[in-house]
C-alpha cells in the first residue's frame, strides 16, 4: 500500500518534514519545486506509515485503498511523476534551525498583512526563541485570499486558516486588525518600535486588457467578483449583471475555473459553502448557463492545472465543451486528454462550460453595457461573441506602498532575498523587508508563500546578526498605546475570535460552514459581542 497526494495540495511541504524515507518529490532545493503544481509520493519507496497524511494541512494525502473515486486517476499521477524524475539521492533534507545571535538576544518585527505570506513569515519567526511578532491587517478579519479568494468550494483548502489561526494563537504573536499602514500610521512609525517591518501585502490590483469597451458596464475583474463572492467588505455591494445567458471569461487559469465554476454550480451546492449569502442569493437566480473560457494561446500553454481542470469534468450537471480544432492532436498531457474529451462530446443542454483557444481580445462592443467582445483568430479573421458579462481573469498585480520603491513593470517591491531595495542608490532600505506576491509577483499558490516567507526571515537574521538593523525606541507597550490612542476602532485578536465565533454560530443555524459577515459594521458589532 501507498499514500497519494491528489488535488488541492497546497505545497507548503509539511508532510516532506515529516516523512521518514524521503519519497516525497519535489523538495525545496530541488529545481521543479517553485513551478510544480503539487507534490508526488513514490509509490515504490512510501512505508505507508501515514505521517505525511496526519501532517497534511488541506486533507489532500490519501491512502491508496481508501482513494475516492473521483480521484482515482491521482495513483497514475504520482507514479508519473517518478517514471520521469527517478527518485535519487533520497537523504534528509536540510531544515534550518533558527536562533538569534548571543548579542542581540531581542527581535520585534512587525508584518502588514495577514495572508498566507505574512502567516508564513509570522510563523517562521516566533519559532525563534526572543522574537516577538507584530501583525497589522486593515480589516477586521485575517488570512487575506485563504478567507477572501480561494473558492468557497474548496473546502480543504480553507482549512489553512486553521493551520494560520494557530500562529496568530501563539503567545509571542500580536495582532492588530482594522488598521491601515499609511493612513493610521507610516512604514517609519513602525521601525520605530520594531526592528524590522516586513511587507506583505498581496496583489490588490488587477491586470488590463488594454483594449476599446473595457470600461463598459458588464466588464468586471476577476478579483472583483471574487471578492464579491467571498463576502470581502470592499466588494459586498458590487453588483453583476446575470441575466444574460452567456458570460465570458478571459483567461484559462485556476481563478478562471473558479469563476466558470461558481458562475453554473446548483444553488443548493453553494448553500453548503461558506459563501456571502448575498451572492448565493444573486447566483440562485442568475440566468447564466453558459460559460465561454478563453485563451489567447493554444492548450498547450493553459494556465490551469490538471487537477482543477479534471475536477471540472467531474462536477454533475455540467457539461465542459471545446472546439476540436483549436484542441488539437494528443501529446500524452492529461490537460490535453480532458480536452480532447470535450472536444469529442459536440454539443451538450443544460450547463455548458465551454473551452476556446487562440482567441485574442481586440474590442468589447456596447453601448452603455458589454453587448460582444470581437477576437482575432489565428487565421487573420475574426470572430464575435455575443455576451452581456465579461469577467477578465489574466492576473493580479501589486500595487505602490507610499514612501517604499516600487518597480511598475514587474508591479512588486524591488528586493534582494526579501530585503527591499532602492533602485536609485542600489542600497536596502534599512529594515524594511517583503514577502509573498508583492515581492514574486502573483503567481504559485498558498504554499509557495512558506519558502518565500522563510528567505525574507534568514535576510532579517542575518542582518541583526550584522548589526544592520536599529533597536526600537521603546518598550512594546508604547506601540500598543500610540495604536490605541490613535485608531478608533482597533481590534486585536480576542476581537476577531468573537467575530469568527459569531460567524459560526449564524452557519450552525443554516447549516453552513459559516455565514460570514461582510460590512466593516456587522463586523464591529460582532467583535463588541460580550457572549
Amino acid at each position: 500500500m501507498t499514500y497519494v497526494i491528489s488535488k488541492g495540495c497546497c505545497n507548503d511541504g509539511s508532510c516532506i518534514a515529516v516523512c521518514p524515507v524521503q519519497c516525497i518529490r519535489p523538495r525545496p532545493g530541488d529545481a521543479d519545486f517553485n513551478s510544480t503544481e503539487q507534490l508526488y509520493i513514490d509509490p515504490d519507496t512510501c512505508i505507508d506509515c501515514g505521517a505525511c497524511f496526519d501532517a497534511c494541512p488541506v486533507e489532500a494525502v490519501h491512502s491508496d485503498w481508501d482513494l475516492p473515486d473521483h480521484l482515482a486517476e491521482y495513483s497514475e499521477i504520482n507514479a508519473e511523476y517518478f517514471a520521469t524524475n527517478p527518485l535519487t539521492g533520497v537523504g534528509t533534507p536540510s531544515f534550518t534551525r533558527r536562533a538569534l545571535p548571543a548579542d542581540r538576544p531581542e527581535l520585534r518585527v512587525a508584518i502588514v498583512g495577514t495572508g498566507p505570506a505574512a502567516c508564513y513569515a509570522a510563523g517562521t519567526l516566533s519559532d525563534v526563541k526572543g522574537v516577538s511578532v507584530t501583525m497589522l491587517e486593515r480589516l477586521p478579519t485575517p488570512f487575506g485570499l485563504v478567507r477572501a479568494g480561494v473558492a468557497p468550494d474548496h473546502a480543504n483548502t480553507k482549512k489553512m486558516a486553521d493551520r494560520f489561526g494557530s500562529v496568530l494563537a501563539r503567545p509571542t504573536v500580536t495582532s492588530y486588525f482594522n488598521v491601515e499602514v499609511g493612513r493610521d500610521l507610516s512604514i517609519g512609525e513602525l521601525l520605530a518600535h520594531h526592528h524590522a517591518v516586513i511587507w506583505a501585502g498581496g496583489a490588490p490590483d488587477d491586470r488590463r486588457l488594454g483594449v476599446a469597451g473595457e470600461h463598459l458596464a458588464g466588464v468586471h475583474s476577476a478579483r472583483t467578483f471574487v471578492a464579491w463572492y467571498n463576502g470581502h467588505p470592499d466588494h459586498a455591494g458590487e453588483e453583476f449583471g446575470l441575466d444574460g445567458g452567456r458570460a465570458v471569461v478571459l483567461g484559462n487559469g485556476n481563478v478562471a475555473l473558479d469563476i466558470a465554476r461558481t458562475l453554473l454550480r446548483a444553488a443548493d451546492d453553494l448553500s453548503a459553502t461558506d459563501m456571502a449569502q448575498h451572492a448565493v442569493d444573486a447566483l440562485a437566480g442568475s440566468d447564466v448557463c453558459e460559460v465561454v473560457v478563453v485563451g489567447r494561446r493554444g492548450p498547450e500553454h493553459a494556465a490551469c492545472s490538471q487537477g482543477e481542470l479534471l475536477a471540472l469534468d467531474q462536477i454533475e450537471g455540467i457539461t465542459v465543451l471545446a472546439e476540436p480544432d483549436e484542441v488539437g492532436a494528443h501529446d500524452g498531457d492529461r490537460k490535453r486528454t480532458v480536452l480532447l474529451r470535450a472536444a469529442g462530446r459536440g454539443g451538450a443542454e443544460g450547463k455548458v462550460i465551454r473551452f476556446r483557444f487562440g482567441l485574442e481580445p481586440l474590442a468589447i462592443e456596447g453601448a452603455e453595457r458589454v453587448e460582444a467582445i470581437t477576437f482575432r483568430r489565428p487565421d487573420g479573421g475574426t470572430e464575435r461573441i455575443e455576451t452581456k458579462l465579461v469577467l477578465r481573469a489574466i492576473g493580479y498585480r501589486g500595487a505602490r506602498v507610499d514612501g517604499l520603491p516600487f518597480d511598475e513593470a514587474t508591479a512588486t517591491l524591488p528586493h534582494e532575498s526579501g530585503r527591499v531595495v532602492d533602485p536609485e542608490r542600489g542600497e536596502p532600505v534599512d529594515g524594511v523587508y517583503c514577502s509573498g506576491w508583492i515581492k514574486r509577483g502573483p503567481r504559485g499558490i498558498i504554499g509557495s508563500n512558506r519558502l518565500d516567507a522563510e528567505e525574507t526571515v534568514d535576510s532579517i537574521l542575518q542582518d541583526l546578526g550584522a548589526h544592520r538593523l536599529t533597536d526600537p525606541l521603546g518598550p512594546a507597550e508604547d506601540f500598543e498605546k500610540l495604536l490605541r490612542d490613535r485608531v478608533e476602532n482597533l481590534l486585536d485578536k480576542s476581537a476577531w475570535g468573537r467575530i469568527d465565533l459569531e460567524e459560526k454560530r449564524r452557519g450552525r443555524e443554516i447549516s453552513r460552514p459559516r455565514q460570514k459577515l461582510v460590512t466593516i459594521q456587522e463586523l464591529l458589532d460582532a467583535s463588541r459581542a460580550t457572549s
